[in-house]
């Protein structure tokens, strides 16, 4: 049963004024957890902690972080920990918020993974836009490194760590875990074929531990307080807290962390304000333009991974979008299929092709030229995606597709009503 939050674990910023400033943040513990780990743990003792806990990646896919970790080998080097701060999907705004409110949270979360896997350099890969954001990062990585927190024998512990910035171009691929080393290596930002995965090869084909802003920046609270502390918030299966984007129709858009398992209804109602004008919520995107559109009857669906598929969709990334019943779901439709056919990096000839022809035919029915035949081929194009995409964003197209017209057929065929077919 998941607990409110009495003070929270990520967002401490909301709690605790200036903790982006290292006096501030060590004198509420900051970096303890760091220090616990240097003297009293060995490293395997930082990732079992990790894995007790069931800290699972909060960029999307949900994988156990700690697992994630045992799967770098012990006896190659270098080995690295890149950061995905990429955060490129619609309706996402979490991770900036704690890069800039909370820098030192993130670096010493990626110090405490450094010192498990044995990595001695750490990357963090930002989007393109995030020039504002990187600055004050910057700004905090210096102060850690000038009280000894990063940097050659950390503590005289003997472990050594250095972090470096890295702005992408503005990529949505690069969001992708191999597309994000191909670009952090001065590649084309596109995805690699795997195996090898990066676990075994991963950035200059040395094992490397990619995690999200938000997972890593996770990890000092468990390690400073220990799995069961953690595991008091959430689920048994989906344990901790979740930071939730919440945007769209509603009248307090925003950041809010709440504890996995919390209901739908509370995050809209409660955090959110309710529906702007008290309209009825007509769907809700879970995750962001990747998600399965999810009906307003689903209100009651509790916001952790194994309920979210229960439900038809997926938690991800948590940036739940909200439309109620002003918004035409063709149009939001058409909308999210007008960025996927911008962000597709082309590599494959199913994403490549099967945007553009989708963007093409929403084109068409949107401007009121389309037939049922255009419907109906909307379907086709999807099934022919499904599957066969090189990478996992190729896929992320379909259920958006597929659930918009289950949901909205009506409103499909409304805006196909009277024109002519064409010729079989």
């Amino acid at each position: 049963m998941s607990k409110v939050l009495d003070k929270h674990l990520i967002f401490r910023h909301r709690d605790i004024e200036n903790i982006h400033n290292i006096d501030v943040y060590i004198k509420d513990n900051g970096y303890e957890a760091l220090k616990n780990a240097l003297n009293e743990m060995k490293t395997v003792d930082v990732t079992n902690q990790v894995k007790a806990a069931g800290l699972r990646g909060r960029g999307g896919a949900g994988f156990p972080a700690g697992v994630k970790w045992s799967f770098i080998p012990k006896d190659i080097f270098p080995k690295y920990v890149v950061v995905n701060a990429d955060e490129s999907e619609p309706g996402t705004f979490k991770d900036r918020e704690i890069m800039e409110k909370n820098p030192h949270l993130l670096l010493e979360g990626i110090a405490l993974c450094a010192y498990a896997v044995g990595a001695s350099a750490s990357y963090i890969y930002g989007r393109g836009e995030f020039l504002s954001t990187f600055r004050p990062l910057q700004q905090a990585i210096d102060d850690a490194y000038k009280h000894g927190f990063l940097g050659q024998n950390i503590l005289g512990s003997g472990f050594s760590l250095d972090i470096r910035l890295h702005l992408g171009a503005g990529a949505y691929i690069c969001g992708e875990e191999t597309a994000l080393l191909n670009s952090l290596e001065g590649l084309m930002g596109q995805p690699r074929n795997r195996p090898p995965f990066p676990a075994v090869a991963g950035l200059y084909a040395k094992p490397t531990v990619i995690n999200n802003v938000e997972t890593l920046s996770g990890v000092p609270y468990i390690i400073l307080n220990g799995a069961d502390a953690y595991r008091k918030y959430g689920t048994d299966r989906s344990p901790g807290t979740k930071i939730f984007s919440l945007s769209g129709r509603v009248n307090k858009p925003g950041n809010y962390e709440l504890p996995l398992g919390t209901p739908l209804r509370y995050l809209i109602e409660e955090c959110g304000g309710g529906v702007i004008d008290g309209k009825r919520v007509k769907g809700i995107l879970p995750s962001g333009a990747a998600s399965s559109i999810m009906g307003g009857d689903k209100l009651d669906t509790h916001l952790d991974y194994e309920s979210m598929v229960e439900a038809g969709s997926m938690l991800g990334s948590g940036s739940v979008i909200v439309l109620d019943e002003t918004i035409n779901c063709v149009w939001a439709a058409k909308k999210n299929i007008d960025f996927f056919r911008h962000e597709s990096c082309g590599k494959c000839s199913p994403c490549r092709e099967g945007t553009h022809w989708l963007k093409s035919v929403y084109s068409k029915i949107v401007d009121g030229r389309g037939t049922k035949q255009d419907v109906e081929l909307l379907a086709t194009i999807i099934g022919q995606m499904e599957g066969n995409c090189f990478c996992p964003l190729g896929e992320f197209v379909v259920p958006g597709v597929r659930t918009s017209l289950g949901l909205y057929m009506d409103e499909y065929l409304e805006m196909v009503a009277g024109n002519e077919e064409a010729p079989q």
